[in-house]
């Protein structure tokens, strides 16, 4: 009962109107605890809800709600000694600002990225959308990039790009920019890219923190190839700049012309179980048919033309072997599956196996886990752990690795559809993937020291991503 109480109240406070949103962390003794408010497509949980153990052995989630969410959810859960709900009183200091004008000079001053500069070194604010445009097209002028349009626009009219370094036939594949607020994540993969051109231009070596990296070691990422999608969701990232409204989806108003309703999440649009209500067992929510949701996964699969255009790279370039979609904020690296816990034993049970539609998604059970071959489980986790080993050497914070799913599943998102292509897909190249949620739970808008922070992070954390990566196999 409590659940469709929840769920039929919180119905009622959508409203068009954009409501502000508060950090609240919600503690349970165990995860199974947080079961039914992670169902209410209502909330907004980041990324991905995820349970996080604490140091006095109960679970914390963590998530972004309007007052009146939380004043309802504190009074539904009053009598539930288990259970408690309280608001983050932490004074956070002011948020790195977003660029103003454009410091490339349209496309004639190259980026120049932390790796290559001496210790203690400081990027000044976050990149506008238009600066990571002028980045690129300075990388492609004057280091040796490649940079190409993709074959939609979005919405609001935008022209969408991606670049190349290093080999022409490219096997690794980076994303940034998928969720509106996650502040940083096309600075990350941009100022990478410049760290490594400029490195390999040089003969110097890389240092991220305490973690250093030799030029052969650049050399050898470089003749991996690389593609690299730095802002996916223009349309989403302009209006969150604009408004620091903690904005997710993208713009796109077919479904709902203005407050909450207006857009999609292009993590739940890709074609892989898109269709939840089919594929899902009732009582799970990877995704929502709701406008109004931040997890609203759109019309039909691939409905977006941001999708489409990260779904094109992999038919222009076939012979792409990993992937890494670049998320903020949890401080985690995921790697397939993410509707159900894996298994490796029984081939039959499978996403594309119609006789268990409306059994995946529950996590625990023993009515349906994720076929996964031994081999690839063993190939994604050695490099997901590498990486986290690679973040937390950097000196700033702890990460971990674990599978996507966790306690609760997603549909439609970009590492599963990458991971599943050479199932679904005749003639498609397997491709192992991850998401990386870098920063802290929720923290979507990072502080300059967090910010550069982050920069150091996630950039070790692609370089041994990309080494482990390239010693497990290409081809």
């Amino acid at each position: 009962m409590m659940k469709q109480s929840l769920i039929a109240s919180l119905a009622l406070q959508l409203t068009v109107a954009v409501a502000e949103l508060l950090p609240v962390q919600i503690r349970a003794p165990t995860p199974l605890h947080f079961r039914d408010i992670v169902s209410n497509d209502t909330y907004d949980f980041g990324c991905r809800a995820q349970a996080r153990p604490t140091s006095d052995g109960q679970f914390e989630l963590h998530a972004l709600l309007t007052r009146d969410q939380i004043d309802y959810l504190t009074e539904e859960y009053r009598s539930v000694d288990v259970i408690s709900i309280r608001e983050s009183v932490v004074k956070r200091a002011t948020t790195a600002p977003i660029g103003s004008g454009d410091r490339f000079k349209s496309g004639t001053v190259t980026p120049v990225g932390l790796g290559t500069q001496t210790s203690g070194s400081t990027i000044a604010s976050i990149m506008n959308v238009a600066e990571i445009s002028s980045a690129v097209n300075a990388l492609a002028a004057n280091a040796g990039a490649t940079s190409f349009t993709l074959p939609y626009k979005t919405f609001n009219g935008a022209t969408q790009f991606a670049f190349q370094i290093g080999s022409a036939t490219p096997h690794l594949y980076l994303s940034a920019g998928v969720h509106a607020r996650e502040r940083g994540g096309p600075d990350n993969v941009v100022y990478w890219a410049a760290d490594l051109l400029a490195a390999n231009k040089s003969g110097s070596g890389l240092t991220y923190g305490k973690k250093t990296y030799t030029n052969a070691q650049v050399k050898t990422v470089l003749g991996a190839g690389l593609v690299i999608f730095p802002l996916v969701n223009p349309d989403g990232v302009t209006y969150d700049q604009s408004s620091s409204s903690l904005w997710r989806k993208n713009r796109n108003t077919k479904s709902g012309s203005s407050g909450s309703s207006v857009g999609v999440d292009i993590n739940r649009n890709f074609d892989f179980l898109w269709k939840f209500s089919k594929y899902f067992a009732s009582s799970a929510s990877p995704a929502s048919s709701s406008p109004s949701s931040e997890t609203f996964y759109g019309t039909a699969a691939a409905s977006e033309s941001e999708t489409k255009n990260h779904v094109s790279i992999y038919d222009k370039f076939p012979k792409i072997r990993w992937f890494m979609d670049v998320h903020s904020a949890a401080g985690d690296i995921l790697y397939s599956w993410g509707d159900d816990d894996n298994q490796a034993t029984t081939t039959t049970m499978n996403f594309l196996n119609s006789a268990y539609d409306g059994k995946r998604g529950i996590t625990g059970d023993t009515t349906y886990k994720e076929y996964i071959p031994s081999a690839d489980q063993t190939a994604i986790k050695k490099v997901a752990d590498a990486t986290v080993a690679a973040m937390k050497a950097v000196g700033s914070r702890s990460y971990v690795s674990q599978q996507s799913v966790g306690l609760y599943p997603t549909s439609g998102a970009s590492d599963d559809y990458a991971f599943s292509r050479y199932w679904a897909k005749s003639g498609a190249n397997k491709v192992y993937a991850y998401t990386m949620e870098f920063g802290y739970s929720t923290n979507f808008y990072p502080t300059l020291t967090e910010f550069n922070q982050n920069i150091l992070d996630t950039n070790a954390g692609f370089m041994d991503w990309a080494l482990t990566a390239i010693s497990v196999g290409l081809e």
